[in-house]
Formats: C-alpha cells, sequence, structure tokens
C-alpha cells in the first residue's frame, strides 16, 4: 500500500485526513516542527527557516499531501504577520521540492491546499480555475504559493492544487468564531451582507483530497467549494436558525469592520463566489451541497 507524507497532519484538515487514510490501509507519515512518535502515526522533523528535513521521512513515500501553512485569520496582518503567512506556504513548498529533487524522489504525486483568496473581490462574477489572480496581499500569495507548487509538474510529478474556501467544522477554522456572537445572541450580519461566501463542508474537502489521491487524471487547479455558496446574511440566518437563536441586532457596519481589521477585514468584507463545476466534471460527488446540510450535520449529528 502506498505511503504518504504530509505536512501541517496535525490541523483540522490533516488530523482528519490522516485517519481517513489509515482507514483505507494507507501508510501515513507527518512531517512537524516538533515530531513525536505516537502509535498511529510517525512524525518526522522539518525546519523550514533552516532548510531542512529528516531525511528518513521520504523513505518509500510515493505521494506529498502540503498542508502546511500559517493561519490567515489568526492574527492581525503586521507587516511581520504578513511576511509568516507567505512565507509558511512558499518556503516549505520550495524546500519540500527541493528535497524531492536532490534525493531523486519516485514520488508520484503532490496535492497542495491553496486558497479561493486567490480570486479577486466581486460581488456578481463566477470564478473558475482560469480566473486571473487578485492584485492583493491574499491574492499575491496565492500566486506564489502556487507558482512553488507548479514547480513538481516540472519534474513529471503529478499536481493537484485544492483552492479552498471556508471550511465548515465545529472544530475549528472560522465557523466556531462566526456561531460565537450568535449563540451570545449578539449575532449579525457583516457589511451590507451581500457579499458571497465559498465554502466547503470538512468531510467533502477529505474527501475530496481522497478522490484526488486515487483518480490519476487529476491535474492542476480545482476549486474545493460547495456547488452552493451563500451571501453573508443567508449564511448567518441560516447557521442562527441551526443553533436556535434569533437574529435580533441590525448589520455590522463595514466601517467598523475596517477599523477593527484594518487590511485584514477583506477576509470578511469581500465577496467570492467560486464554481465548483470542475471538480463536479472529474465524476466528485458532495454529500453535503447545501449549507443547512452540512451545519445540521455539523450541530445536531
Amino acid at each position: 500500500m502506498k505511503t504518504i507524507l504530509i505536512t501541517g497532519g496535525s490541523g483540522l484538515i490533516g488530523s482528519k485526513l490522516s485517519l481517513a487514510l489509515i482507514a483505507k490501509g494507507y501508510q501515513v507519515r507527518h512531517l512537524s516542527r516538533q515530531p513525536n512518535h505516537p502509535a498511529l502515526i510517525k512524525s518526522y522533523n522539518w525546519d523550514i527557516e533552516n532548510n531542512s528535513i529528516d531525511e528518513n521521512a521520504f523513505e518509500g513515500v510515493d505521494t506529498i499531501i502540503h498542508l502546511a501553512g500559517a493561519g490567515i485569520a489568526e492574527k492581525k496582518w503586521t507587516k511581520k504577520r504578513k511576511a509568516e503567512i507567505v512565507n509558511s506556504r512558499v518556503n516549505s513548498t520550495q524546500l519540500l521540492f527541493d528535497y524531492v529533487q536532490k534525493m531523486n524522489l519516485p514520488v508520484e504525486t503532490f496535492l497542495a491546499a491553496s486558497a479561493t483568496g486567490i480570486y479577486p473581490n466581486s460581488p456578481h462574477k463566477i470564478y473558475n480555475e482560469n480566473a486571473k489572480p487578485a492584485t492583493n496581499f491574499l491574492g499575491d500569495c496565492c500566486e506564489k504559493w502556487e507558482n512553488k507548487i507548479d514547480q513538481f509538474t516540472t519534474i513529471g510529478v503529478r499536481t493537484v492544487k485544492l483552492r479552498t474556501g471556508i471550511v465548515l467544522s465545529k472544530d475549528g477554522g472560522a465557523l466556531p468564531k462566526m456561531a460565537k456572537p450568535i449563540l451570545a445572541g449578539i449575532g449579525a450580519p457583516i457589511g451590507d451582507g451581500k457579499q458571497w461566501m465559498s465554502w466547503i463542508d470538512e468531510d467533502d474537502l477529505v474527501n475530496m483530497y481522497l478522490f484526488a489521491l486515487e483518480n490519476k487524471s487529476l491535474n492542476g487547479a480545482y476549486n474545493a467549494v460547495s456547488p452552493q455558496p451563500c451571501n453573508n446574511q443567508n449564511f448567518t440566518n441560516v447557521l442562527a436558525k441551526i443553533l436556535k437563536r434569533y437574529i435580533l441586532l441590525p448589520k455590522i457596519p463595514s466601517f467598523i469592520i475596517k477599523l477593527l481589521l484594518g487590511e485584514m477585514s477583506i477576509i470578511v468584507l469581500g465577496s467570492t463566489k467560486a464554481s465548483a463545476e470542475k471538480i463536479i466534471a472529474t465524476g466528485f460527488k458532495f454529500n453535503f451541497e447545501k449549507l443547512t446540510e452540512s451545519l445540521t450535520k455539523i450541530y445536531h449529528e
């Protein structure tokens, strides 16, 4: 059975994907800045700043799944933090490529996370994978990131990029932060509430990685988003209904969000409607196309 090396394996999706792979019989290893050796998954050290990886991690590996990267919304976007966000993605990808190349490793497949942040902010357009990157921080970050990912194609490695939207999970990511004010009775749509939110259920995202791994015809970029995006106001109302709460407050004005978050406000005020048509055309099936289906599963199963 294939041996798979995962970066970001202890993260929200990495941990769930690791267990799903093991359940299917794959051998799984992690690269970690602080490796440990649990019985289930062995981890090996990598040090991005010092450009080093424990070469033992690559023994027998034919697939690398690259999920590592500093959280976009964890800290305010200072100049230093923005550099950390970019470097954690760009430098880590370059490091993996350098080791695969210099060790002449027989890697068959490289699956990598990217983000719908690569697309411009638009209330009207629907973005497919051929769209030009946005000319803002997120667009620039994603473009540099994907350029490094694409290096793997130059050495004959099948390369797939999953441009991920808002991942819905109660275990982390954006959803608990969105649910908290609603549960406290102070939830409200943000800005005009019309900005599009391209989302995906955590289980569908894990299944998409499995699908991309096992279907060799997949190459290049795919939007990892539900076929049914929704706007912020609708998302807020549906979440409140699932949580059995009422939205009583008026919309939070955009200027308040901009004062609080500065440039980072684009995360919640920006509008991105990404198309899922390309991944659907490959035969991938979503289990949670509708927001109500995903949120009901998350909070009531």
